[in-house]
């Protein structure tokens, strides 16, 4: 019973971390944005900030941490090219708004994987 048990746990904390950080998230860009303004979303950014979740959440229940490093590289080294191609008239927008989201989702990826971490070993 308890591997059922460390199962739902994991799969509770990467369901939270992923569903419930890309809405918090997104309303936290909702309220630093004006309504109607779209000149600061980037490509894709709402899947690229549900995968960055599952792995910093995943990395920190499977107990290796130092694959955030990874991630906050891969996201940096991705978006780089794009920050920089974006419009001059729209570069500190883009730029603050991917800050922003990602700080926020990498906060949220780790408490939850942190919380779920205390949960198995706790039950475990």
């Amino acid at each position: 019973m308890e591997p059922l048990i460390g199962i739902a746990v994991t799969v509770l904390a990467l369901a939270v971390s992923a569903g419930l950080g890309a809405w918090l998230v997104w309303l936290l860009l909702r309220a630093i944005e004006p309504t109607g303004s779209s000149a600061g979303v980037l490509r894709g950014g709402t899947w690229v900030g549900i995968l960055e979740r599952l792995a910093i959440t995943g990395a920190i229940l499977a107990g290796h941490p130092a694959v955030i490093a990874v991630v906050v590289a891969v996201k940096g080294l991705g978006r780089y090219p794009e920050l920089q191609a974006t419009a001059p008239e729209h570069r500190a927008k883009v730029t603050e708004r991917f800050i922003i989201g990602t700080l926020a989702s990498y906060l949220w990826a780790g408490a939850v994987g942190v919380l779920g971490s205390i949960l198995l070993d706790g039950l475990l």
